[in-house]
């Protein structure tokens, strides 16, 4: 091995080890060298949270979690803070300064809590490094009282790229979609959004060329783009140059508000877990990006096992796309996971679902984007003593995973436990409480044998407005990637420097 190879490899284990996005490999390696490389864990880690909300009677709530890992090191440092300048028209005008941190996590295994009021709150940008990076957790979580988007508003903040795809947004008049790109970085970046539709993609001028300055955030009302409206749409969102954190926030005249956050990377496979036992109308929205078509089965991963919906067998999803059915009551009093699956020679897909409780006038909605699984370990912050709701599937073989609810913001002493779901079942359960909790906690989950498992926590409070149905949002328990595969030099690389 020459000189040159030696110094990729020394690059791409350097690399590896800051970012946590990718596994790095020297090329031309083999199997071998693949099984010998070691996991180790990330050394930074970036989070953006968007504005939260445009209401006045907003609060908004930031709690941040790292969990405890081996060999992370003994020090480290995390913030997040407003974005130094925000843009609210895409112009590229206004600036402003720097504000104090939100909030400032301290050590592993302790969250810390943040809060911010009314509409004036603004994008925040976040960075760990050391041994708060490793799993880096911060949930957003907004009450609105009334009006347009009402209702429990939530999202984990989310890691800058530069692709995300959004099915289950909307053009439609009765609801007012806005993307939101953040922009961490210190240059600027150029981002594309796109609509496609039933027949296809909506031609718009308008989406192309997004500016987002650094260290700020551009909002954009997605029914600009067009001059049809459309009850279901699906996002793109890539970034040309630069990148972006991007989330959209949905808010319905009668269905109140959520963050829809991006679904996973397209797949012949897609889990999306968590749907209420009491949701009373479920929307599937599906695309897929590809040349070829995609032909689906859809089951509801029941607790007692894999069921079809009747009259919903499966889904044809024709190519550029958006194909959208409504399943009704379909969980019919049981919580359950949408699953789906390809038949013969499918193409990959994207997906959503739209989850309403309540009838009539006293309703409230939640978006479930399709998601990874757990994999080694999966947080979520911001659960409270009442009103967290944890649900984990295994779509194929039974599968085990390790569940520890963290110590509280404010005291307590973190709890484990552990549970086993059956294959093709949904498991619904309240989560563990710490022992003496005093302000909000974490939930950590870990694989620890068996078949996949795909998570989700539902948060739901009591709405004053709406009797009987609590404002609700839901959010999925994808792997943290908080390690990375590093490989092991074959030689002293000291050799280099002779």
């Amino acid at each position: 091995m020459n000189r040159t190879t030696l110094s990729l490899i020394a690059a791409a284990a350097a690399l590896a080890a800051v970012t946590g996005f990718a596994a790095a490999t020297a090329p031309g390696d083999d199997g071998d060298s693949a099984k010998a490389a070691a996991r180790l864990p990330v050394e930074r880690s970036s989070l953006l949270c968007p504005a939260p909300s445009t209401s006045d009677l907003a609060e908004t709530a930031y709690t941040s979690y790292t969990p405890v890992s081996q060999e992370s090191g003994s020090s480290g440092k995390a913030a997040l803070s407003p974005a130094t300048r925000e843009l609210t028209d895409g112009t590229g005008s206004g600036k402003g300064k720097a504000d104090k941190p939100v909030l400032s996590p301290l050590k592993p295994g302790r969250p810390v809590a943040g809060e911010a009021s009314g509409a004036e709150s603004p994008a925040l940008v976040g960075s760990a490094d050391g041994n708060l990076a490793p799993g880096w957790t911060v949930q957003q979580t907004t009450e609105v009282a009334a009006g347009t988007g009402r209702g429990l508003l939530g999202v984990n903040c989310s890691a800058p790229d530069t692709d995300f795809w959004f099915p289950g947004a909307s053009t439609a008049k009765e609801r007012s979609d806005y993307i939101h790109l953040t922009n961490p970085d210190d240059s600027a970046a150029v981002v594309d959004v796109q609509l496609y539709g039933a027949k296809g993609a909506i031609k718009s001028d308008v989406g192309e060329g997004i500016q987002v300055q650094p260290h700020s955030s551009v909002p954009v009302l997605l029914s600009t783009l067009t001059d049809k409206p459309q009850t279901n749409v699906t996002l793109h969102v890539t970034a040309r140059s630069g990148r972006v954190a991007a989330a959209v926030l949905a808010a319905d005249d009668k269905l109140g508000g959520d963050w829809l956050p991006a679904s996973a990377d397209p797949a012949g496979t897609v889990v999306l877990p968590g749907i209420p036992k009491d949701a009373t109308s479920v929307r599937l929205v599906a695309f897929t990006p590809g040349d070829n078509d995609a032909d689906l089965k859809v089951q509801l991963a029941s607790p007692t096992g894999r069921i079809t919906p009747a009259g919903h067998e499966s889904l044809h999803v024709k190519s550029g796309m958006t194909a959208a059915v409504d399943l009704g009551d379909v969980t019919r009093g049981e919580a359950g996971s949408l699953v789906l699956t390809p038949t013969g020679d499918s193409a990959p897909v994207v997906a959503a679902l739209r989850v309403v409780r309540g009838k009539g006038d006293d309703q409230e909605s939640a978006f479930i984007p399709a998601t990874r699984p757990v994999g080694a370990r999966a947080t979520v912050a911001d659960n409270r003593a009442k009103g967290s709701t944890l649900s984990l599937t295994a779509p194929g073989a039974a599968g085990t995973v390790k569940v520890t609810a963290s110590a509280g913001t404010e005291g307590g002493a973190p709890v484990t436990k552990t549970y086993t779901v059956k294959g093709g079942t949904t498991m619904s359960v309240r989560p563990p409480v710490p022992a003496g909790l005093k302000g909000s906690y974490a939930l950590t989950v870990e694989q620890v044998s068996g078949g996949e498992v795909y998570g989700s926590r539902m948060l739901d409070v009591p709405d004053a407005d709406v009797p009987g149905v609590p404002m609700f949002t839901v959010q999925t328990l994808p792997d943290d990637r908080g390690t990375v595969s590093v490989p092991h030099a074959d030689q002293d690389l000291s050799v280099l420097q002779k």
